[in-house]
């Protein structure tokens, strides 16, 4: 009986206790997005990846344009 009082304690206590951690990934509350870039734009590659750069700010091409991305 002791022992199975113990079980069900520890039971209860370690369920209170999980290893799994919620992740959260915060999303951009809004995306620009560019239809054209002006004439001056450069092609920069970083890490092997092509990006567009124009006033200060790197652009990635996506289906419906081209979006502001941290590089």
């Amino acid at each position: 009986m002791r022992y199975f009082m113990y079980t069900l304690i520890l039971g209860f206590a370690l369920s209170f206790n999980s290893c799994a951690k919620r992740v959260v990934v915060a999303q951009p509350t809004t995306v620009t997005v560019v239809k054209q870039l002006p004439r001056s734009y450069k092609v920069v590659r970083i890490k092997g990846k092509r990006y567009y750069f124009f006033n200060g700010k790197h652009y990635k091409k996506t289906r419906k344009g081209y979006v502001i991305v941290r590089v």
